[in-house]
């Protein structure tokens, strides 16, 4: 029996394992996302230094994915990530012990989340630049799907809800418990995991010439991507699209919500559920069909007009209308986030796109903090209702200008992908 579209990269074993080996840890790191919480409030700490610690995770994965991407183009990508869960799972069980011995204090879990993080940094690159090696082109589209259908539904959904009920638990720990159990499980599943080697495209070369150092790997997917118009004008956008975006959605939506809706936090969790869900009907729905024949400007329409209901965020009264307007934006996200994975694995080189993938990855958390950093103070300046349409309006204005700036109409065209 023929497979759906959606899941016809499900008929490769490779795949298969690294697909199912990819949710696992993801559902950890949702996991994770609950139990960090709950360490920290269990050990007296406050909002501050929960925001300490998490900011440390941040620092490890902003210093690590540029280094994640040099490795996935000069390494065993199997060993790479058998590397990750295996740090993964150390970090857990050694939680897991302080806390059994109550000698856990904030500065491990500090160390944890720097751990953790920096791991995602060497993970994704890696897990990018496998999928062409076990693949047809044909079912990228998919593949990528499922990664955009499962992280939101188990990273955003799933993982907090189910850390939520464990961190409830007497024993202490649960939920970091459930974690190690997690990337044991992911750590299985990479041990079974077997990829083909990439081909060198340089052909052979003499073994006793020196090999590029890192830095001069790195620098080479600086300039790959600088001089490639599309590529560089979509980064652009893409970083000025979650500057613009990232504060509003992080730091002031939850205050709309409390403070003019009457809302609780319980319902600020339950309008996050319908957003990720969202993305992952946006990207299951992408996944569902072929790759547009205008992949790059209908990647850039679903992310950029895909921002105007947000401007009903800082206007409406209603919280159906503030979910529904979220939603929108979620699931064109997601649809655009798809073609976008699959648009690299296609058009990058593969020696390049473990780079050009970490790249793609420090972009997008680069501006990141600074957005909810300026976010809260802009909001005594301005009503919420000119910020938000002003985010809704300018984010395509410049996704436009990206298009017409990278040439993309006709790129698209010299280089069809069906």
């Amino acid at each position: 029996m023929k497979l759906p579209r959606a899941l016809m990269p499900f008929a490769s074993r490779a795949y298969t394992v690294l697909a199912l080996a990819m949710c696992v840890s993801v559902f950890g790191s949702g996991l994770w996302a609950v139990a960090l919480v709950a360490r920290v409030m269990a050990l007296g700490g406050s909002a501050v230094d929960l925001s300490l610690v998490t900011a440390v995770g941040a620092v490890g994965m902003v210093i690590f994915v540029l280094l994640g991407g040099v490795a996935a183009d000069r390494f065993r990508l199997n060993v790479i990530l058998r590397c990750v869960e295996v740090a993964n799972l150390v970090t857990a069980l050694s939680i897991v012990a302080l806390t059994v011995t109550g000698t856990l204090a904030l500065w491990h879990l500090g160390a944890a989340a720097f751990v953790f993080s920096g791991a995602v940094g060497f993970f994704y690159p890696a897990y990018s630049a496998a999928l062409p090696r076990i693949l047809p082109p044909g079912q990228l589209l998919a593949a990528n799907g499922v990664e955009g259908t499962a992280r939101p539904l188990l990273q955003l959904a799933a993982g907090p809800a189910v850390g939520g009920i464990l961190a409830g638990l007497t024993f202490p720990g649960a939920s970091v418990l459930a974690i190690a159990v997690c990337h044991a499980v992911a750590l299985a599943f990479m041990l079974r995991l077997r990829l083909p080697e990439r081909e060198d495209p340089r052909g052979a070369t003499d073994d006793a010439a020196p090999r590029p150092t890192m830095l001069r790997d790195m620098l080479e997917g600086f300039r790959y991507c600088l001089r490639t118009p599309w590529l560089l004008w979509t980064l652009l956008w893409a970083m000025s699209a979650i500057f613009l975006f990232i504060g509003p959605l992080e730091v002031l939506v939850p205050f709309l919500l409390v403070e003019r809706l009457g809302g609780t936090v319980a319902g600020y969790g339950a309008m996050l559920g319908l957003y990720g869900i969202s993305t992952a009907v946006g990207s299951s729905i992408m996944a569902s069909f072929q790759l547009p024949r205008k992949y790059l400007t209908t990647m850039v329409w679903l992310w950029g007009f895909g921002t105007l209901p947000f401007g009903l965020v800082g206007m409406t009264h209603s919280w159906w209308v503030m979910a529904l307007a979220l939603c929108i934006f979620g699931a064109t996200g997601g649809a655009g986030q798809v073609i976008w994975g699959t648009l690299l694995q296609r058009r990058v080189p593969g020696h390049m796109l473990g780079r050009i993938s970490s790249l793609d990855f420090f972009v997008s958390l680069l501006l990141m903090p600074v957005s909810m950093a300026v976010a809260g103070p802009v909001s005594q300046l301005l009503p919420p209702a000119v910020i938000f349409w002003t985010v809704a309006v300018l984010t395509p204005s410049l996704g436009v200008l990206a298009v017409l700036l990278g040439r993309m109409h006709r790129d698209q065209a010299e280089h069809p992908l069906r």
